[in-house]
């Protein structure tokens, strides 16, 4: 029996913990994890995205700041985290829709229905 690949097109969201990580250590102050953690989810429970509970979700958050800290975005001395320069970078921004798109959704919105 032959297995059929699916070739769907799958768009994932945006990483929120990663994105307010990096909110947060943009600025130009050193935190600890513990006061890390919870800016963090302050914001995400601002957002009302804080889901999967607090000890999962801090978990996600040390994972992801691991990962930045191996990626040479933030600088760990000791037991705080900085974030550096290329933490910019970190998050990938998402492209405006095509010009093609937008002149088409309103060419279309202009036309008067018959009636």
């Amino acid at each position: 029996m032959a297995m059929t690949k699916k070739n769907a097109f799958s768009r994932r969201l945006p990483d929120l913990v990663t994105e307010e990580l990096v909110a947060v250590l943009t600025s130009k102050n050193s935190y600890e994890f513990k006061e890390l953690f919870d800016l963090v989810h302050a914001n995400l429970r601002a957002r009302n995205a804080a889901s999967g509970g607090e000890e999962m979700l801090r978990l996600r958050a040390y994972e992801k700041l691991q990962t930045l800290v191996s990626r040479g975005m933030v600088k760990k001395t000791g037991k705080k985290y900085k974030g550096l320069a290329s933490l910019a970078n970190a998050i990938p921004t998402v492209p405006p829709p095509t010009a093609v798109t937008t002149t088409a959704a309103v060419a279309a919105a202009a036309v008067p229905l018959a009636g």
